[in-house]
């Protein structure tokens, strides 16, 4: 099974158990870290902050249907989590969701001769993301970005 394989249907047993709770699945992956797995789930709400008793009750309900349907041969560790304040914006919905504040743009090579931007998203697509930075709208060729994290300072 290819990974990409595996993180869907990875995907498509936890996402039904995270909505059937009222939060959203915000990003899950599965990384080898040292000699360990680890299943990292991260949840988010429409409104408020995500508490660690919303970790649990998801982490519980998550637990309950990894151990009947075992998807994961080897051992690993379950994480639940929010996000976090300077979340990475990993898909187009996430991108689209924060237009209007203020990101970190971490590039490979030199744009203009730095390598990191940081302001306001103004909008992206296909080819490019444009962000203002110190009074100026940068265009980023999105094949140049290493990742892109909201700020926490809103």
């Amino acid at each position: 099974m290819t990974k990409n394989t595996f993180m869907e249907r990875m995907s498509a047993l936890i996402q039904p158990i995270v909505n059937n709770l009222n939060y959203e699945l915000y990003y899950l992956e599965f990384k080898k870290e040292g000699n360990n797995n680890y299943l990292r789930i991260y949840i988010d709400k429409k409104e408020g902050n995500i508490s660690l008793e919303d970790c649990e009750s998801v982490s519980r309900a998550v637990s309950d249907m990894l151990d009947k349907e075992d998807p994961i041969k080897d051992s690993y560790y379950l994480e639940v989590s929010s996000p976090g304040v300077e979340r990475k914006l990993y898909t187009e919905e996430h991108l689209k969701r924060y237009i209007g504040y203020n990101v970190e743009v971490n590039i490979s090579g030199l744009l203009k001769g730095k390598k990191k931007y940081e302001g306001e998203l103004l909008d992206f697509n296909s080819d490019e993301l444009k962000i203002e930075c110190e009074e100026e709208d940068i265009a980023i060729p999105r094949d140049k970005i290493l990742n892109v994290n909201l700020k926490g300072d809103f």
